[in-house]
């Protein structure tokens, strides 16, 4: 699904609007929405609607009066005077024919459930005031709050909290989601989320050309590499992982497997000579090189069957490391670029983005850095997760997963895509070279970067979340069949 900016949003609703529907009736279906949704959850109980001034109290208005038609206690609390409303929200307070009282912590007495009306997904400075005491007074209480549109106090574009925000049992939005929804912190403070449709037409879509959208099969679904009756393993891609020194060589194997799993037709690590005896002695189905410096990586990658190949983890952060990234830059080969191979760069990123900008154009490289990889990268960039990937991704002119657990995949193209599937069990070592291993893997079956970078968050997620408690890194590839299996059925059939 499409997620949309606030400013984007407020052009859906302008384009609805211009093309005959009334902004009242969008309104009047956004607020019987919500009545809906909260009779299908509930069965009547006192009620208390929290009202702002903008079009968000509006909503409320409506559904309040719905609510109050089908016989449930209903209450209103403004945080202003019906007077200061205007345009359609003005019309929506107007048939509300109950009381209205001050927005204050004393309504909360009595209500057993609470709607959060105050602020729509376009505000964007710290709550303070009345408004203030009310999310927090509504936070402190037991009565579960249903958000419209998006919990008072987050911000829409980027998921902040920059003050007290609602925490929502539900959150119903309209249309599109918003950034927000699925961003830290704020998606923590949805609750379950809903898109409700109040007839906006699907066509408005075309006109907004939104670039951001939820990463799901739905994305990248349709590109996915399928087995062919005729295929065989250097079709499927031969994927080179470059292995540490002795002392560190698990995070290659790690990822090696993963990429092997995944659907990589052959695996090679390319281990420096000593430590070629302790990786060989521990992998069977994955080849083996013993590589002397970046002239073997060299000369490695120059056979035309090496499809994508992974530099990063375990790596170290000495010359060497520095040198073999420089190398693979060279050919038509995927390239990923993980943990060491990132950091390695911290005192002159400029050379990592020449490099990158002199690759040949159309297959993007693909960087995985975490947050603290990310600032040694681009120490200069600030703001909310989502824009500082895009620029990164501009700046070095390469794909961009931002990991975590709100992942943000950005291309150089402006596109970008936010992952929501990653369990908290996936905090724990060696997650992240499982991660590169699989995108590895798609790149190597010649998926493009920023599908490949997308769908390897996605899988990882998802075999994290099949696998439960008690989850290791090691575990993410011996549960990925159990989700490949899942996604090619569920994956829409290509011509072959």
């Amino acid at each position: 699904m499409e997620i949309l900016s606030i400013a984007e949003m407020a052009e859906a609703d302008r384009l609805a609007i211009a093309s005959g529907i009334p902004g009242v009736e969008l309104m009047e279906s956004a607020g019987a929405a919500v009545a809906a949704a909260i009779m299908a959850r509930w069965n009547p109980r006192p009620v208390l609607v929290l009202c702002g001034t903008g079009n968000n109290g509006g909503d409320g208005y409506v559904a309040a009066r719905l609510l109050a038609a089908s016989g449930w206690p209903v209450r209103v609390a403004a945080l202003g005077p019906p007077a200061r409303q205007g345009g359609d929200a003005a019309i929506m307070a107007a048939r509300w024919s109950g009381g209205i009282e001050p927005c204050s912590p004393a309504a909360l007495d009595g209500a057993a459930l609470v709607v959060d009306a105050l602020f729509g997904a376009g505000l964007t400075r710290p709550l303070s005031g009345p408004a203030a005491a009310m999310v927090e007074a509504a936070n402190a209480g037991s009565a579960p709050i249903i958000a419209i549109d998006l919990p008072s106090g987050v911000e829409g574009d980027s998921g902040a909290t920059p003050g007290p925000a609602i925490r929502a049992a539900l959150t119903i939005t309209f249309f599109r989601p918003k950034p927000g929804h699925l961003l830290l912190p704020g998606r923590l403070c949805c609750g379950e989320r809903m898109v409700a449709d109040i007839g906006i037409p699907v066509g408005v879509l075309e006109r907004i050309a939104p670039r951001l959208g939820e990463n799901d099969p739905a994305l990248w679904g349709q590109a996915y590499p399928r087995l062919r009756p005729d295929d065989h393993k250097y079709r499927r891609g031969h994927a080179i992982v470059v292995s540490g020194g002795i002392a560190s060589t698990g995070a290659a194997r790690l990822s090696a497997r993963a990429a092997l799993r995944a659907g990589a037709g052959l695996v090679t690590l390319a281990s420096p000579p000593a430590a070629l005896a302790v990786n060989a002695a521990q992998l069977t189905a994955i080849m083996t090189r013993s590589i002397a410096g970046a002239e073997g990586l060299a000369r490695l990658l120059a056979d035309p069957r090496c499809t994508a190949v992974l530099l990063g983890p375990g790596n170290g952060l000495g010359p060497a490391t520095r040198e073999n990234v420089l190398a693979a830059m060279a050919g038509s080969h995927a390239l990923v670029l993980d943990a060491d191979a990132l950091s390695v760069f911290k005192d002159d990123p400029a050379a990592l983005f020449a490099a990158l900008a002199a690759r040949a154009p159309g297959q993007p490289a693909l960087l995985t850095p975490h947050e603290g990889e990310f600032r040694r990268l681009f120490p200069q960039l600030s703001g909310d997760k989502l824009s500082r990937a895009a620029q990164a991704a501009a700046q070095a002119q390469a794909v961009v997963l931002l990991k975590g657990a709100d992942s943000v995949i950005a291309a150089p193209d402006g596109r970008a895509a936010i992952n929501e599937n990653a369990p908290p069990t996936l905090a724990t070592a060696g997650s992240g070279d499982v991660l590169a291993g699989l995108a590895l893997a798609l790149l190597a079956q010649y998926l493009p970067t920023f599908a490949a970078a997308a769908a390897a968050a996605w899988l990882h997620g998802a075999a994290a979340q099949a696998f439960g408690p008690g989850l290791i890194a090691e575990d993410l590839r011996d549960t990925l069949p159990v989700v490949l299996r899942w996604l090619f059925r569920a994956l829409p059939s290509v011509d072959t």
